[in-house]
């Protein structure tokens, strides 16, 4: 594939595995006795598909749209599964993104409605990572490979991370930074580029909507391009190499140093923030504004070396109709008050359902164990076992019995 050009990730190996698991589940199992107790009877497909899809219809039929829903681990069919939801005029498609990457995807999409980045390393002259990368699952291997490319090529790494990865071993700078202190050197590094004059004026002045900017925050100051970099000069003024080697423990000369590489480079500027700082930290979106802005202010957006929105460079096909929206809104998902969720909260689920905010009728878990994957996996299991606040649980995943309640 040209993707992975046949380096598979751990995944695509585990799969032989998975396929030939001797506990792998090979017909639908339906629970026998209470939840939790672990007894099950081997059921037909006709079977299970005819229970299943017989409670969705009733649901329906008796307007209890939000009743049914679908949560998955991470959403990979490309949107087909919205597409079903959509066709039964549900609300109901949930994920447990809101505790892994929504932070980091929040930070690229104010900035350009894509929530994540397609840097092109292997043409890149420099790269910035925040977290690991070459390591990080099933991912980056495609990443992996052509940052590989790009160093061979004589691409400089740089590498802000507390922990010396696989990545940070290999990179030319690493700057392990405090834990939930890099949009501070982030910034310290826009006001260098700022300062020494190294940003990319021309892309500036077509592409950023610098009027807008001076309207709201400058209204008294001439609307002119040479006072927009004069007032961003103001707002960044106290982001200084020494101000943010106190911060995160970065010498204020490495700081420097990178921000002058990443302008030397320009165009060819290639970036990218994972999940650690994103997610660890209140406030952690930040980290990806602060990252991206660098690559605007050298104009390393929609260039060949540079970092672009993910969608400019994936296929995605389309299909051949589209239901009508929903006319639904479920608040299990996407409270009322948490009008700026930028993802579903799916965290707050058992909690809600244990406040009697509403109930499930048909819960399908997609290779996605949320007793696992939350921090409180016990409000997991109690909301699980309790029939009066979810009917029917349908766990689809071939192996994991184990975790079903």
């Amino acid at each position: 594939h040209p993707g992975s050009r046949g380096r598979l990730c751990a995944k695509g190996p585990a799969t032989i595995n998975q396929i030939n698991d001797p506990d792998r589940i090979l017909t639908p199992l339906r629970r026998v006795g209470p939840r939790g107790e672990g007894k099950w009877e081997p059921i037909t497909w006709p079977e299970a598909v005819s229970l299943i899809a017989g409670r969705i219809r009733k649901a329906l039929q008796e307007g209890r749209h939000n009743e049914v829903v679908y949560h998955v681990g991470r959403p990979g069919n490309e949107g087909y599964v919205e597409r079903v939801l959509q066709a039964w005029g549900v609300d109901g498609h949930n994920s447990h993104t809101n505790i892994c990457s929504s932070g980091a995807r929040f930070g690229y999409a104010i900035w350009q409605a894509y929530d994540r980045p397609s840097p092109d390393h292997a043409n890149a002259e420099f790269i910035l990572l925040i977290s690991a990368h070459l390591e990080s699952g099933h991912y980056f291997n495609p990443h992996a490979q052509r940052i590989m490319e790009g160093k061979l090529s004589g691409a400089k790494l740089a590498v802000m991370d507390c922990r010396l990865s696989n990545t940070a071993s290999m990179a030319d700078y690493w700057m392990p930074t405090r834990p939930g202190t890099e949009a501070a050197a982030l910034l310290a590094m826009a006001r260098v580029i700022l300062e020494e004059q190294l940003y990319d004026a021309d892309f500036l002045r077509r592409w950023v909507n610098w009027k807008a900017y001076l309207e709201y925050a400058y209204p008294e100051e001439p609307q002119t391009f040479e006072d927009f970099i004069a007032c961003l000069k103001a707002d960044y003024a106290r982001f200084t190499p020494e101000y943010a080697e106190a911060e995160c423990g970065i010498p204020a000369a490495t700081i420097v140093e990178v921000a002058r590489r990443i302008a030397r480079a320009g165009h060819r500027f290639a970036a990218h923030n994972w999940r650690g700082p994103a997610s660890g930290h209140l406030g952690g979106w930040e980290v990806a504004r602060t990252l991206y802005l660098l690559s605007v202010l050298v104009g390393a957006v929609g260039t060949e070396g540079g970092t672009n929105p993910s969608a400019w460079s994936k296929f995605r096909p389309q299909f051949f109709d589209q239901p009508p929206a929903q006319n639904v809104w479920n608040e299990l998902h996407f409270p009322r008050e948490y009008p700026l969720s930028h993802y579903e909260l799916s965290f707050l689920l058992p909690h809600f359902l244990k406040e009697g905010r509403g109930k499930l009728d048909v819960y399908f878990t997609r290779v996605f164990n949320p007793v696992w994957t939350y921090p409180d996996g016990f409000s997991w299991v109690e909301m699980l076992r309790d029939e009066s606040k979810l009917g029917l649980h349908i766990a689809l995943t071939p192996t994991d019995r184990k975790s079903v309640v």
